[in-house]
């Protein structure tokens, strides 16, 4: 039996150069922010028994090193969240740091590896950058440690590819909107070489 995956992200912007319908995976745009990102995977994998997960999307790169292309992230943090000592990117109940844990399966294009920092609000200027550094991250998203956890909670493999979009400083939104079409189309590329469709 075909295995049957879940495609996965925060919005619609990022799946536009991908088609509507992709044979052997289901769709989800979750909405942006760990919250939305939570709830709608959970959802999702209540629903029906998905293989894996495959995640796509943006984000800021606040690594200088990091050039504008795609990147698979291996582990993602908080970068917004402290906890009762006030320790930046230590949760009260949830662990600091997870991990993907993708499919053994097909060859796939090897890809740098990252880090992501996830926090619900965008992040565009220097002084978060500072702070989020020495988390030990490479990029900044919105919901990337909750998809992490929730499919850990389900015991399903997830695999995440990320695109540069911006830099994470003045007017990064403005730089999001402008790149997003050209990373959807980024991930198009990888995805489609990796899973043969």
């Amino acid at each position: 039996m075909d295995d049957v995956r879940l495609l996965v992200a925060a919005l619609d912007a990022e799946l536009v150069a991908f088609p509507a319908e992709i044979e052997g995976f289901g769709r989800l745009v979750t909405g942006p922010g760990k919250l939305k990102g939570a709830v709608g995977l959970t959802r999702a994998l209540t629903a029906q028994t998905y293989d894996e997960i495959v995640v796509v999307g943006t984000g800021g790169a606040i690594d200088p090193r990091l050039g504008a292309a795609v990147y698979e992230v291996t582990a993602a943090v908080q970068h917004d969240v402290t906890d009762i000592d006030g320790i930046v990117g230590q949760h009260v109940s949830m662990p600091a740091r997870v991990e993907t844990r993708a499919v053994d399966a097909a060859p796939r294009r090897v890809l740098d590896e990252v880090t992501i920092a996830t926090g619900d609000h965008f992040v565009d200027d220097a002084e978060a950058v500072a702070t989020i550094r020495p988390l030990g991250a490479s990029m900044v998203d919105m919901e990337t440690y909750a998809y992490i956890w929730v499919a850990q909670e389900f015991g399903v493999p997830i695999r995440v590819l990320k695109a540069v979009s911006d830099r994470a400083q003045d007017d990064a939104i403005t730089d999001w909107r402008t790149a997003v079409t050209a990373c959807s189309a980024q991930l198009w590329e990888v995805f489609r070489a990796d899973y043969g469709v």
